[in-house]
């Protein structure tokens, strides 16, 4: 669990900075997020864990912060392994 938050917030921090980004902490509220940064952030979690992301994960609440990416990552990996 703790290295898949790390590789979030790896990836995270390099929109961040220096920013101490806490796993529950609203990413968007932040202001740091656009929609290039979005498509980046889908593109990052498919391609490090190896998952689809579908038309209907795509909500705010699966990506508004380091605990909800890990949710949703658990929830798709749960998935592919029952397909």
């Amino acid at each position: 669990m703790k290295d898949i938050k790390l590789q979030i917030r790896k990836f995270l921090s390099q929109y961040f900075g220096d920013y101490n980004l806490q796993d529950d902490e609203n990413i968007f509220s932040l202001g740091f997020v656009n929609s290039m940064f979005a498509i980046q952030l889908v593109l990052f979690i498919e391609k490090e864990f190896q998952l689809t992301v579908d038309n209907e994960d795509l909500e705010f609440e699966n990506f508004k912060s380091i605990n909800a990416i890990y949710n949703l990552l658990e929830k798709k990996s749960v998935m592919h392994i029952q397909t």
